[in-house]
């Protein structure tokens, strides 16, 4: 089971390296989730699949 994962919080991917910051979660929708880092700025975002994502 895939855990909920709110908009707004901080979720790492896994296999993150250590020294790489957690990424703010945007939204999530069918199975894909766009994260972004805060110093991206507001219009640059990723989008990963959901199970990749844990909570920060």
């Amino acid at each position: 089971m895939v855990p909920l994962l709110r908009p707004g919080t901080f979720v790492t991917l896994e296999n993150q390296p250590a020294d790489l910051p957690p990424f703010q979660l945007i939204q999530c929708r069918g199975g894909r989730c766009w994260v972004r880092q805060q110093a991206w700025g507001q219009y640059v975002h990723w989008e990963v699949e959901h199970e990749r994502l844990r909570a920060a």
